[in-house]
């Protein structure tokens, strides 16, 4: 699986895009078929407190999954995220079978 990273409106540091592509490779455990897997790193301006925002775009055969999530930090965005797409990616692997 492919994995491409972007951070915008800032530079992530290497530790940050280390624990992105290693949570984003998990996803390979519960679907196979996984083709890519874009995530932005978007720092958002505004006063609160959660504005680190995190989108995962999961490309799989038959469309597309996404998520995104606003956090405090960017760890917490990638992991809020990445269960929302463990959900869908289960569900799309349930259709593909009942299909």
């Amino acid at each position: 699986m492919n994995v491409k990273i972007q951070s915008i409106k800032f530079d992530a540091d290497k530790k940050l895009l280390d624990y992105v592509e290693k949570r984003a490779v998990k996803l390979e455990h519960f679907f196979d078929n996984i083709v890519e897997t874009e995530v932005f790193l978007k720092l958002q301006n505004s006063q609160d407190l959660e504005n680190k925002v995190v989108e995962f775009r999961v490309k799989v055969p038959g469309g597309d999954l996404f998520a995104e999530r606003k956090a405090k930090t960017f760890e917490e965005a990638t992991d809020v995220c990445i269960e929302a797409i463990k959900v869908q990616v289960k569900k799309h692997k349930d259709r593909l079978r009942g299909a």
